[in-house]
């Protein structure tokens, strides 16, 4: 075992784990970061496959995420538009196909209007919730308790509303059923957003790429930091008293004041800490649990979509995929469409030998393209739940009651331990924007008290 010594002791290379890393080592403080993956960037990863280059986690840059903005002009890298001309796609729960532009899905006008009234209320909620303490809302307990899904059954009497509404935070943002997850979980997921209108609004939420890919910035954040980043060396175990942290993994020991774990909640249970954290901290994490999305990356000689007028975009909540993106690389001449297929429709799909979900998935598409759809060069799943050292996409939410209950200890150090991530941010939950933000507010804090 080679035995090492620092300051401070990080555990993830993810965009949390390396910034923090970063604004320590520019404030004259010692850091290490060990890393279970065989590389950096946790749920941010770049790969090329079959010759195609596929982002197959985080991407996207909205023009609210001032930190990772911030992070990218530091780190000199250039972004560009989401491809957009044109119309989009809806399909209806008869599977019938209608073009559109804007917003709002063309369902009927009645429809239309209950979607409207219910985004109307839901924006006036979501203004009420401070995303760095809803926990402090004055009804929280109240909404806290009720399903997202069982309030909209509550003020809405128009399913495909309801369906329409559920989609924009259940299947793509917590990637979980309504059902599953409280009315105060998805106002913070709007809020921490900017508003409820941001997550209705594609051409805002889903705004620019990183040429190259996201992953660029841990790149390059480590490149900067060179031999302090340890990779291969899952940690199993932190020891802790008020004289600092012993960090075991496989080949290193690592002696230091402070320690701070970097990773998805889900994975706290891999690490056996010694003393056992606190009860209601044990409980507060069998509450947390990632949501479950499948990435489907399907890439054509060309976007033929837009020869046809469309823009690449798709929406339906009776669709296996329930929303789809013109995700061509920069400058490529190929035409690649990402896809996304969520929680319990991700769990059929999963059952299904990989040949015939690809067949299902890929008809699904041809609901939105036409059968041109069917027959992509390349075709590729990113799966998260299958990645040893994630557990799901795209962060941690609680279940019914938890965030009222324990969100208000979520950052709370235990000792010389500090806890971050996107997962656990307030503004920008879920986003590389908050993991970057939680990293600079944890790093801040960290190099005052040091």
């Amino acid at each position: 075992m080679t035995e090492l010594q620092c300051d401070v002791v990080i555990v993830g290379a993810g965009a949390t784990g390396l910034t923090i890393a970063t604004d320590l080592q520019k404030a004259g403080f010692s850091t290490l970061v060990v890393e279970a993956r065989d590389r950096v960037g946790g749920r941010l990863r770049t790969e090329t496959v079959e010759g195609a280059v596929l982002e197959l986690g985080g991407q996207w840059v909205s023009p609210d995420q001032r930190a990772l903005i911030a992070m990218l002009d530091e780190l000199g890298l250039e972004t560009f538009e989401r491809y957009r001309e044109g119309d989009s796609v809806y399909v209806d729960a008869a599977g019938s196909a209608t073009r559109f532009t804007g917003d709002l899905f063309p369902t009927s006008q009645s429809t239309q209007d209950e979607i409207e009234r219910l985004i109307a209320l839901l924006s006036g909620l979501t203004a009420e919730v401070d995303p760095s303490e809803p926990w402090n809302h004055p009804r929280a307990a109240e909404l806290d308790a009720q399903s997202f899904e069982a309030w909209l059954e509550q003020n809405c009497a128009d399913a495909e509303a309801r369906a329409n509404v559920a989609l924009f935070v259940a299947e793509a943002m917590l990637t979980k059923p309504a059902h599953a997850f409280s009315v105060l979980q998805a106002l913070l997921m709007a809020s921490s957003a900017g508003g409820f209108e941001h997550l209705v609004d594609a051409d805002f939420i889903l705004d620019r790429r990183v040429v190259g890919g996201l992953q660029r910035v841990p790149l390059l954040l480590a490149e900067r930091l060179g031999d302090r980043v340890h990779l291969s060396q899952p940690v199993r175990g932190i020891e802790y008293s008020d004289d600092g942290v012993v960090v075991t993994t496989d080949g290193l020991v690592v002696r230091a004041r402070r320690a701070v774990v970097a990773v998805p909640p889900n994975l706290y249970g891999r690490i056996a800490f010694s003393p056992a954290l606190p009860p209601a901290r044990q409980q507060m994490h069998q509450h947390l649990s990632l949501g479950l999305v499948i990435k489907v990356h399907a890439v054509y000689p060309t976007p033929f979509w837009r020869a046809a007028g469309l823009s690449g975009t798709a929406f339906s909540p009776f669709q296996v995929a329930h929303e789809a993106y013109d995700n061509s690389g920069y400058g490529e001449d190929a035409g690649t469409l990402v896809a996304f297929v969520a929680g319990e429709t991700a769990d059929r799909m999963l059952a299904l030998p990989a040949d015939e979900r690809q067949r299902v998935i890929l008809d699904s598409l041809a609901s939105y393209f036409g059968d041109e759809a069917r027959s992509p060069s390349v075709y590729f799943e990113s799966d998260w739940v299958s990645e040893e050292w994630t557990g799901g996409a795209y962060a941690a939410s609680f279940d019914l009651g938890g965030l009222a209950r324990w969100g208000s200890q979520l950052r709370s150090p235990v000792g010389p331990i500090r806890f971050a991530s996107s997962d656990i941010a307030g503004e920008g939950y879920q986003h590389v924007d908050g993991a970057i933000h939680i990293g600079h507010e944890v790093a801040a804090e960290l190099a005052a008290t040091l």
